[in-house]
């Protein structure tokens, strides 16, 4: 498991405060980045892969990247919403399972509003998920975000953390496997996902050879390792996506893709769209 905090380069994509009716009823959302509410008011539910959460004032909550979930409320609702991604090559919280309702301490609302003061003209413009907004919009918002003044990052940054912090405090690390072996090799994979895959490689660093390899992984992960490097692969495209302006045939050769094709095939069937209509259409995401 990778402990290293010098990996954890979190920026706020949007944070806002918001008041919700019968409109926060969207489905299926997958988010390519980590959203947290605190709830001010009201009551509402997340529908989560495993459970219904239900959402109380005074209570933070978090839905990591890459979760796919649905808001249900009947009556008024109101939070603060903050979205964050990490610049990092590998986000060091899918290590740990986290707790998805925390009570906070009593300075938590206020470091948000603080958050808030520092990141101005991060709210969302939009809350349907079928609104699609213009391409640049997070764009945007990342270089809004890196222009501010210096003491505005730094202070901004160690909100985060103090956020985050109080999510891990209760947190359990992720027991993937079983073999160590297999952690090794999944440890190798997350840090290197721009490498072509080498099987050979892989099965060294396991001292297995390539067919034991093959055999253990998919028993511990139920997937080959090529299916599982192209899975971690298609959540960092769908980041780098939705984050950056970059053409979308220089982030499929950064991932080790040298043909295009073949990487819009495997994202098409990730995600059920091209890479740019993902681009296109996952540029406005829910409150």
């Amino acid at each position: 498991m990778n402990n290293d905090i010098d990996q954890m380069h979190f920026l706020v994509l949007h944070i806002g405060e918001a008041c919700c009716r019968e409109n926060w009823n969207y489905k299926n959302i997958c988010s390519p980045f980590t959203r947290i509410y605190y709830v001010t008011k009201g009551y509402a539910q997340i529908e989560l892969p495993d459970k219904k959460q239900d959402l109380h004032p005074g209570l933070m909550y978090i839905i990591p990247a890459f979760t796919t979930h649905s808001y249900i409320c009947h009556g008024e609702f109101c939070h603060y919403y903050i979205h964050i991604y990490n610049e990092s090559d590998h986000d060091i919280l899918e290590d740990w399972e986290l707790p998805t309702e925390i009570r906070t301490e009593n300075e938590t609302l206020s470091y948000i509003r603080k958050l808030y003061k520092l990141c101005p003209g991060l709210e969302l413009t939009q809350t349907d998920p079928q609104y699609y907004d213009n391409s640049p919009a997070l764009t945007r918002n990342i270089l809004k975000n890196k222009q501010r003044e210096l003491y505005a990052r730094v202070e901004s940054r160690g909100i985060i953390y103090q956020l985050l912090a109080e999510f891990l405090h209760q947190a359990q690390p992720k027991t993937y496997v079983a073999d160590e072996r297999i952690t090794r090799v999944l440890a190798y994979i997350r840090t290197h996902l721009n490498a072509k895959p080498d099987i050979k490689a892989l099965a060294a660093l396991s001292c297995l050879s390539k067919d034991h390899l093959i055999r253990i992984f998919k028993r511990e992960m139920k997937m080959t390792p090529l299916c599982y490097i192209n899975k971690k692969r298609m959540e960092k495209a769908q980041l780098r996506l939705v984050t950056e302006l970059t053409p979308i045939k220089e982030i499929a050769y950064q991932l080790g893709f040298e043909d295009q094709a073949y990487f819009n095939r495997i994202f098409k069937k990730t995600t059920g769209l091209t890479p740019m209509n993902y681009r296109k259409a996952y540029h406005n995401q829910t409150l």
